[in-house]
């Protein structure tokens, strides 16, 4: 329905000069998008008003409504190009007013949960970077064709926006690291299985792929009013520092059919784990915190186990945000089991004491484009602090001065049978053998359990070492392989030599291998 729309669009993003990567395709789509969206929204619901007889108030003033200056319309409900802005003009409202006047309803708003400071939030932090006004005057026509007013409607625009982010995140660079691959977030989310009246929460939400497939999986079940309202506004919460992910992560949401995502612009890590309270903490955790960055050394300070890996500290404020018998599911990268520094080792440690490391999924190498490293997901439920008190545990002979809330562990490691790219990615039927194996923890010869009591109480390591795959064929001695060469000379010499024969010529022989 609104394919057709959507690659017109990109062409006229691809032709303008301030537009020269996958990252500001979606990004420039995404204000754009959200405008369209809200003005179909707000008249949706001024119908609504007047069917009720009661009154309703546009949140966004006339000038700046988008059938205003966007697509003002003729009486035959076509674009009235005789009075749209277009060319130099049109930037000049956008640049120099629209934007301006968007930026103040954060200021202005109730509450951060209103779509008004939404707005504001917003458009405080993006920029217009369209430099040709006639560019964006084609760019508003293509936008103005889709519709937001029926589920349908909203179920196509949102599986053509993940494709746009999903092509951002194939661009190499930095988009990456907005994309978690679909496929793998919903075989987390099958594990856990989030409920209906449980607060679902991603610190590094992104895009909001985690939360956006929580959705589409709980609006699976069969719900009533009540449950839809508390899906729409009680259920799904999300943090994220970037600018561009956070408005990537709102429209995504809204897409999705959640009106005002519950998603705050903020560094997740500037907050102290230790003023973390009961009222804060939630049921299910779904994430792909990022890797490899650095935080400010106060803010380091503020966690138990001291760390310059930003991967380590999402872990800890993770394990901090789960209520007793919260479940979670945490993609990081594989060498967090078997590092040897004081961090991972520590974090090991905490893991097997204070939740239940049940499953660790092994990812091959591609799973995550252009990342480069190889990751594994692990999957966890924080254990009531009273478990244990007063107990203690043997393990390999030493006594363990603190029980472990994890007695076994189920491991698996995912292998696709091919190797991953951006032209054959990870899809659903590749995981479909893991959820189904983890139900009732099945060892196969991908996948076996590990009993704590056999863990290192000195390192703590959890590397994946699979007992149970194929014995390979051993390797050769160098002397074997050197004599097989030799033989296979000495054949082809024998062969070329009759050959010469028949034909009436020799060929002379190489010398042999010594």
């Amino acid at each position: 329905m609104f394919e057709q729309a959507f690659k017109n669009l990109d062409d006229t993003l691809r032709r303008e000069a301030g537009c020269t990567t996958e990252l500001d395709y979606t990004e420039q789509s995404s204000w754009l998008l959200f405008l369209k969206y809200l003005d179909d929204l707000e008249r949706a619901r001024s119908q609504a008003a007047i069917l009720t007889g009661k009154p309703y108030t546009f949140s966004i003033d006339e000038p700046y409504q988008w059938s205003a200056w966007a697509a003002p319309k003729n009486e035959k409900g076509e674009i009235d190009h005789n009075v749209a802005l277009t060319g130099d003009d049109l930037l000049e409202f956008v640049n120099g007013e629209l934007f301006p006047y968007l930026q103040k309803f954060k200021q202005s708003a109730e509450s951060p949960d209103t779509i008004e400071y939404k707005i504001g939030e917003i458009f405080g932090e993006i920029k217009n970077k369209f430099q040709s006004g006639y560019n964006l005057r084609d760019a508003l026509d293509e936008i103005d064709e889709l519709r937001f007013q029926t589920q349908d409607e909203k179920h196509e625009l949102s599986h053509l926006y993940e494709a746009k982010i999903r092509n951002m995140g194939n661009a190499g660079r930095n988009g990456g690291e907005y994309y978690t691959p679909r496929p793998l977030i919903r075989a987390m989310i099958r594990v856990v299985k989030p409920q209906i009246g449980e607060r679902i929460y991603d610190g590094a939400c992104g895009s909001a792929g985690f939360l956006c497939e929580s959705y589409e999986y709980l609006r699976q079940q069969k719900l009533t009013t009540k449950q839809l309202e508390t899906l729409e506004k009680h259920t799904l919460y999300g943090k994220e520092k970037k600018s561009l992910a956070y408005v990537i992560g709102i429209m995504n949401m809204i897409l999705h059919g959640i009106d005002a995502p519950n998603i705050v612009h903020t560094n997740t890590l500037t907050e102290n784990v230790n003023d973390i309270q009961p009222k804060d903490r939630v049921d299910v955790i779904l994430a792909n915190p990022p890797f490899g960055g650095s935080e400010r050394k106060e803010i380091k300070e503020t966690f138990p186990v001291k760390t310059s890996e930003t991967a380590f500290l999402f872990l800890q404020h993770f394990i901090k945000m789960l209520k007793p018998g919260g479940r979670a599911a945490v993609v990081i990268k594989n060498t967090f089991l078997s590092n040897a520094d004081n961090a991972s080792r520590a974090l090991r440690e905490e893991l097997l004491t204070n939740c239940n490391l049940y499953t660790i999924l092994d990812c091959p190498g591609g799973t995550f484009i252009g990342a480069g490293v190889k990751t594994v997901v692990l999957f966890f439920e924080k254990r009531d602090p009273q478990w244990g008190v007063g107990q203690s545990q043997e393990a390999n002979g030493q006594l363990s001065m603190l029980p472990m809330a994890t007695e076994r562990i189920w491991y698996y490691q995912l292998d696709p049978g091919r190797s991953l790219g951006k032209t054959n990615a990870l899809n659903d039927d590749d995981l479909k053998e893991f959820v189904e194996f983890q139900e009732s923890f099945k060892e196969s010869e991908k996948s076996w359990l590990v009993d704590v009591a056999d863990v290192d109480r000195e390192t703590f390591d959890l590397s994946v070492k699979n007992p149970n795959a194929p014995e390979e064929d051993p390797l050769r001695e160098p002397w074997e392989i050197l004599e097989e060469i030799a033989a296979l000379d000495a054949e082809s010499a024998e062969i070329l030599a009759d050959i010469g024969g028949m034909a009436g010529f020799g060929f002379a022989q190489p010398a042999p291998y010594n």
